[in-house]
């Protein structure tokens, strides 16, 4: 069985490659990428062989090895991978992703109302002449670069008049390759000896004309999801000939797009132009740099160059010498220093258009909303006060601090505001919100399921957005749900700094933290109990003993991963149900990766065999299995699985019933009694089994400690086999940055000189 896409997958591989002979034509499919020295995006470094767990990434990784295994499982069986002559019916999961392109759809169209399109050569003045001229110099090497320009504030946008809120119909499903397409497609992978089962895959990627495209670019095969370097090589040397080498540049742009979509997979919204240099090198195309103008040139890739963002630092922040730089809730902390030279550049970035916008599309919207809101004075609280009188707030805390958003909530919709809150799982609404509308899943709101109607212009009918578990926001789901917020709406975005990041590339949350453009309100609300002191204490690299006289930490020995599958299972079905008065539905395991003989396919093997033993009737599943289920990529949700009938697997969610398509069982479902600590971010249950056999070590960091432990409400279990590498990671490990673009542009947007 071939693992769903979502965080259910092993990690991308690494910038450089394995030692691979780039001459060997790829006889079969194309594997999943090998994992060997990944640079996951949370720190995790281990890989899925047997004799470690497989490390978990950002969500969207999981989507290249299913991709990639389901293909070769096409070929080896010779299906076609047409994928049937009729298109499916709408499913949910495509009404998520078709709303999604609908909504990218409108952003791209405001950027081109704003912005306008320059024709290539076309003459150019004022400030686009000076953008211009700035990127070829940086491109050719004769400038370092500073800030392009800055952009003019964005006009208030006009007063909408009131009317009814509708929701809108679910949008159409986009149309499925026609048959010739993929009889094209087919032809030109046989020529070239790829599996035909990629057709499907291609034709997806390229379009109506993909073959043409394929002919034409043989290494456009890399934007299938799971294609490496050396296959899509191969395949061009068999469609070229002799007239194939590593120097042509149609490899060079390829090769430059494929590693920022890599990138991405681990968090990143850009790479820094040594980074992309060293990628290409470690591919042996022969000038990096050249390959990376070539690609800049062609327009694949986009280059930027922002001014550093210590120079949009408000007074009495650290950058500029405060004591601590911490801020008065409610209030931003000064305005920057006037006069003055120009600060440090940032090393240039490449990225791809599709983040470059999102992140752009992002900065605009805040800084929309924090210039046409209405500026009122509200009393109680730090967060209320400081809400009152800005269009964003950035609010800060542990679990317990979640109240303090809920109480905000309330108290808008005491003064006659139309208020919303939002969450990330499902799972954690209560039933007073479920019944009364006023708390929804993220995804939902998106998708137009659930949450208030929209206007004639798309706009959701809000005056107030509290967005809690904002962590996990990547860039793209951040600029799709500020676009949908009407002027003069505030916006506020809670959540724990410490936990995982987001599943998908950016970092949202971190970046607006560190931007200092608007009020950021830390809660000094404590989580209680041992289990809220363990936490609180390796949120700053201190793992303490913590007294449990109602054993709320358990810790349980072991020697090995044979051991440690044993005792979780021994916990969960046994040990906390008896001592607790739980039910093993209510215990969730974490672990650190999918692979080896104690992550999560062994553990829910096992798990299953105890719980709920069956012959897997449905596609290797029972009525009554706990799965993971991942809708679209980068998003996964807990389930039930209910039956199946023609239509496919029904399952129970926190978002309700929901059918899974007979035809996506395969890829998008995993058994969930056992999940990733990426998987379980957003989640939260009353007792958590944390499995950390000795082969785990690598794995672990500060981040995915304090992440796994604070799942628990009642009860954690330590199943522990890394000695010491576990306070070590706590002390020692923390999450690797991600290279993005969204600081500097609010920091240019928003911090400005005499502006609040």
């Amino acid at each position: 069985m071939t693992e769903p896409s979502g965080e259910t997958a092993p990690e991308a591989e690494d910038l450089a490659p394995e030692d691979v002979e780039p001459s060997a034509a790829p006889e079969d499919a194309p594997t999943a990428p090998d994992t060997a020295g990944e640079a996951p995006a949370e720190g995790n470094t281990e890989t899925d062989t047997e004799a470690g767990p497989e490390p978990e990434t950002a969500e969207a990784a999981e989507a290249v090895e299913e991709d990639a295994e389901s293909a070769e499982g096409k070929a080896d069986g010779g299906a076609d991978a047409a994928g049937g002559k009729d298109a499916p019916e709408l499913s949910e999961a495509q009404a998520e992703l078709a709303a999604q392109r609908e909504l990218r759809a409108r952003i791209e169209a405001r950027k081109a109302g704003k912005d306008g399109t320059v024709a290539s050569g076309a003459k150019l003045s004022g400030t686009a002449a000076d953008l211009l001229a700035a990127v070829r110099a940086v491109e050719g090497g004769a400038s370092s670069g500073g800030v392009l320009h800055e952009p003019a504030p964005e006009p208030p946008r006009a007063a909408r008049p009131a009317g009814p809120a509708v929701r809108p119909p679910a949008p159409a499903a986009p149309p499925a390759p026609t048959a010739g397409a993929l009889a094209g497609v087919r032809e030109v992978l046989a020529r070239g000896g790829a599996p035909e089962a990629l057709a499907g895959q291609v034709a997806a990627a390229l379009g109506e004309q993909a073959a043409e495209a394929l002919t034409e670019d043989p290494w456009r095969l890399l934007a299938v999801p799971g294609v490496r370097p050396e296959q899509a090589d191969g395949f061009a040397r068999a469609l070229l000939g002799g007239a194939c080498g590593p120097d042509d540049p149609r490899r060079a742009v390829a090769l430059t797009v494929w590693l920022l979509d890599r990138a991405a997979l681990r968090g990143h919204t850009a790479l820094t132009l040594d980074e992309a240099r060293a990628g290409l090198a470690a591919f042996e195309v022969p000038d990096p740099g050249k390959a990376v103008d070539t690609a800049v040139f062609e327009g694949a890739v986009l280059l930027f160059q922002e001014e550093s963002p210590e120079d949009g630092a408000y007074e009495g922040d650290e950058a500029d010498g405060g004591d601590d730089g911490d801020p008065v809730a409610g209030e931003p902390e000064g305005s920057p220093a006037e006069g003055g030279s120009a600060g440090p550049v940032e090393p240039p970035l490449l990225g791809l258009d599709r983040y470059a916008l999102a992140e752009e599309s992002l900065a605009d919207g805040l800084a929309r909303l924090v210039r046409t809101v209405t500026a009122a004075e509200w009393d109680g609280d730090e967060l209320t006060r400081a809400v009152g009188g800005h269009g964003l707030v950035l609010h800060t805390g542990g679990e317990a601090s979640r109240a303090e958003p809920a109480a905000l909530a309330a108290a808008a919709r005491e003064r006659g505001l139309r208020v919303l809150v939002t969450v990330h799982d499902a799972e954690r609404l209560g039933p007073e919100d479920r019944e009364a509308g006023t708390a929804v899943p993220l995804a939902a709101l998106l998708s137009g399921t659930a949450g208030p109607g929209r206007d004639e212009e798309g706009s959701l009918a809000l005056d107030l957005l509290v967005v809690l578990d904002a962590p996990q926001l990547d860039v793209e789901t951040a600029a799709m749900l500020v676009e949908a917020l009407p002027d003069g709406c505030r916006l506020v975005l809670s959540g724990d700094p410490d936990v995982l990041g987001a599943p998908g590339p950016g970092a949202v949350f971190a970046d607006a933290l560190a931007a200092r453009v608007c009020p950021r309100v830390a809660s000094r609300r404590p989580d209680p109990g041992p289990l809220g002191e363990l936490v609180s204490g390796i949120g700053i690299g201190e793992l303490n003993q913590v007294g449990a006289p109602g054993k709320e930490v358990v810790i349980v020995p072991v020697r090995d991963a044979g051991e440690a599958v044993h005792r979780t299972v021994q916990l969960v079905a046994d040990s906390v149900p008896r001592a607790f008065g739980l039910t093993p539905d209510q215990t969730r395991v974490i672990t650190v990766g999918h692979g080896g003989s104690a992550g999560t396919r062994a553990l829910n093997a096992a798990l299953k065999q105890r719980l709920n033993p069956g012959p897997g009737r449905f596609g290797g599943y029972d009525p009554g299995d706990r799965v993971a289920y991942a809708p679209v990529p980068g998003r996964t949700v807990a389930g039930t699985v209910l039956g199946a009938d023609a239509e496919g697997l029904r399952l129970r969610t926190g978002d309700g019933e929901v059918v899974v398509p007979k035809e996506r069982v395969e890829s998008a479902l995993r058994h969930g009694w056992a999940l990733t600590a990426h998987q379980a971010a957003g989640g939260r249950w009353p007792a958590v089994v944390a499995v950390l056999p000795g082969d785990a070590a690598p794995g672990l960091s500060r981040p995915w400690v304090y992440t796994a432990f604070g799942r628990a409400e009642r009860h954690l279990s330590v199943v522990h086999g890394v000695d010491q590498a576990l306070p070590r990671a706590v002390a020692e490990v923390l999450a690797p940055a991600r290279t993005t673009r969204l600081r500097p542009l609010l920091i240019a947007l928003l911090a400005t000189a005499g502006e609040e």
